[in-house]
């Protein structure tokens, strides 16, 4: 209680001492960011019942449609990163974004309100529903990715505009400030998505599209206003450069100067350095990045006051470290991929769908809602992995995390390998009993099969996820410098980017081929005549390959696996 009083108390007096920033801007920032989150991931779960049901597509065309968007979505937020941290500052990249989201939003709104946007419902004895026009299928597309911009815009850009705020090097307690904000922030992210897989999903499945989907537009718009009201009152940081540019730079650099005999040995003095840098020369692995800081002309490449005169012609030893950093996290990092693909397949709410999800008789949970259930596991598993388990696995590993954050990944992929062999066994029993029922041409028909049976892999996926994501934001922090530390989640988001990508390539694959010949496809929208468990059987097997990828990875880099070199070390001593 006290430590609670006492975090209010310099909370407060930082705010009054500031004239601009400080507490007072938190409210604006967090209701924006929350909103936001309850909009998009409230979209989400039940989207590919909406593209199927109202746009007449394939359930294997939704779930590409869907991975697309995501990958654009999450592979956008290093694009928004980049313009922000370059050219548009934070304040301006989250105002763009949020606006967009709005307007994205609100366009898909449109889509249930006004039935000429979308195509005639089927008949009740129709078999060929009218497809989708152009015109109707771009206002989808627009509304779609005008809310991947926005996200891309305000995601990386909100929780550090937020530290903007606070950030006050006079004063003591100003880490502990910001420690504060990060608790709060994550703590409403973490309820915004309990409500958006609970209660928007709710909204959609009783109360109909054209509330469900007008609900995140209202929050859109509340998000919008709150974060331009708060305007006058934030402290808007000026631009200082993206990391990515200086990666790009080191690639240009060297290949400029491609050249040049890396075998030969150079002096410390031939390598440009910052002058506050600690880093004398560069590493001997990946030798041939250490062309890009070479001076090989001083009277050229550097100004009269020892700056650089061309950044695309002459790198610092930092930067050249920091490309090296990137591309030993790049084989590691890769692994986590498949598992990636795995969590993210939405054909699951099909399944759903199907099943008797009455608790008790008395209430119905929604089939886009299960997703709460990976979540729970995931925070319950974290709490209990933090507060009990890493003092006892410490004793025996030696390491003060319990596990190291290698042996977190490997365990993340074993687990995620036993949960896509559970879809793949539930999905087997499920499609049987179906079948035995009668059902084979009804996917709508509920059967006497509980809800209970999906809970385990969910269950398991989200333990899954908690071990490989805290896992790998470690891995990639204990290499990279404790400055760029924001670098591990921004990896994170771009995997998730990629591991879309991979899932849309391969859901596209497995309906092709599948379908050829005149056969029913796997992944059809009638699940009891498709064969949805072969699926899941592939993720399976490419599961296992991944997990053995994994072990090879780990046997060839181990010795970049004791955390962050001693080069940064001393740099940051």
């Amino acid at each position: 209680m006290g430590n609670k009083q006492e975090q209010e108390e310099l909370l407060l007096n930082h705010s009054k001492n500031s004239r601009k920033g400080g507490l007072i801007t938190m409210p604006f920032i967090i209701v924006n960011e929350s909103c936001e989150k309850l909009a998009s991931y409230g979209l989400l779960p039940n989207m590919i019942i909406y593209l199927t049901t109202f746009y007449h597509m394939e359930a294997a065309s939704a779930s590409v449609l869907i991975a697309l968007w995501t990958a654009l979505s999450n592979g956008l937020g290093l694009f928004g990163a980049f313009l922000s941290d370059s050219y548009l500052g934070r304040f301006r990249a989250v105002a763009i974004g949020t606006i967009s989201s709005l307007i994205g939003t609100s366009i898909l709104w449109l889509t249930t309100m006004m039935p000429q946007l979308r195509p005639l419902p089927c008949g009740q004895h129709q078999h060929v529903c009218d497809g989708t026009t152009a015109a109707q299928l771009a206002i989808l597309l627009c509304s779609l990715g005008l809310m991947s911009i926005g996200t891309g815009f305000n995601r990386p850009c909100s929780i550090a505009f937020g530290a903007d705020q606070l950030e006050n090097k006079e004063n003591p307690d100003n880490e502990r400030l910001i420690d504060s904000y990060f608790n709060w922030y994550y703590a409403s992210v973490g309820v915004s998505l309990v409500l958006a897989v609970t209660v928007i999903v709710y909204i959609q499945d009783h109360f109909g599209w054209k509330i469900g989907f007008g609900v995140p537009t209202l929050l859109m718009l509340i998000s919008v206003s709150i974060f331009l009201i708060g305007s006058p009152l934030y402290i808007k940081a000026k631009t200082r450069g993206s990391l990515f540019t200086g990666l790009f730079q080191v690639a240009v650099a060297a290949f400029k100067k491609r050249h040049i005999n890396v075998e030969s040995n150079y002096i410390a003095d031939c390598y440009y350095k910052e002058p506050e840098s600690n880093l004398l020369e560069p590493s001997a692995d990946f030798r041939c990045l250490n062309r890009a800081c070479i001076i090989e002309d001083p009277r050229m490449e550097l100004k009269p006051d020892g700056e650089v005169s061309d950044p695309w012609n002459l790198c610092c030893v930092e930067q050249v470290e920091l490309m090296k950093c990137f591309l030993r996290v790049l084989p590691m990092w890769s692994t986590c991929l498949i598992l990636l693909v795995a969590v993210g397949q939405t054909f699951s709410i099909f399944q759903m769908m199907t099943m008797d999800r009455h608790i008790f008789s008395l209430f119905e949970i929604p089939a886009g809602s299960f997703g709460i259930i990976s979540l729970i596991a995931w925070t319950l598993w974290v709490a209990l992995y933090d507060r009990a388990l890493v003092p006892l696995l410490s004793r025996y590993t030696g390491h003060p995390t319990g596990l190291s954050p290698v042996s977190r990944m490997g365990i993340s992929l074993i687990l995620g390998c036993m949960a896509t062999a559970l879809q793949a066994i539930t999905e087997t029993i499920r499609r049987n009993k179906a079948i035995n029922a009668g059902f084979e041409d009804d996917p709508n028909a509920v059967l006497n099969m509980s809800w209970m049976w999906l809970v385990p892999q969910f269950a398991l996926y989200g333990v899954a996820e908690a071990f490989n994501v805290v896992g790998q934001i470690e891995f990639i922090y204990s290499l990279f410098p404790k400055s760029m530390s924001s670098f591990a989640s921004a990896m994170y988001t771009f995997g998730l980017a990629i591991a879309s990508l991979i899932s849309s390539f391969l859901v596209s694959m497995v309906d092709k081929v599948t379908s050829s010949g005149g056969n029913t496809s796997w992944l059809a929208s009638n699940i009891n005549r498709g064969h949805l468990d072969y699926f899941y059987w592939l993720l399976t097997f490419l599961s296992f390959i991944n997990l053995l990828y994994f072990m090879a990875i780990y046997r060839f880099t181990e010795h970049h696996h004791d955390g962050r070199s001693s080069l940064y070390h001393e740099a940051e001593e």
